[in-house]
């Protein structure tokens, strides 16, 4: 398994990915935006949805795992 980036990685396509502060920007306004005029159970549903998502693109289960371990961390 490869390591685990920790470094931002966001970035336009056709752009090397390094950290472009415009793409982690953009990508936190969507996500804002596609929060917006939703239920507190709404969103909880969208958030599950886009993990769900975004894990299948992942596609590799020790990636997730160790994803979903580092999440956990220092999570009260």
């Amino acid at each position: 398994m490869s390591e685990l980036k920790f470094i931002p990685n966001l970035h336009f396509p056709g752009q090397a990915p390094v950290a472009d502060p415009a793409a982690s920007d953009e990508f936190y306004e969507c996500l804002m935006e596609a929060h917006q005029d939703l239920s507190e159970d709404q969103s909880h549903l969208l958030n599950a949805r886009l993990i769900l998502l975004l894990a299948n693109q992942v596609g590799d289960v020790s990636r997730l795992k160790a994803l979903i371990a580092t999440a956990r961390e220092d999570v009260a």
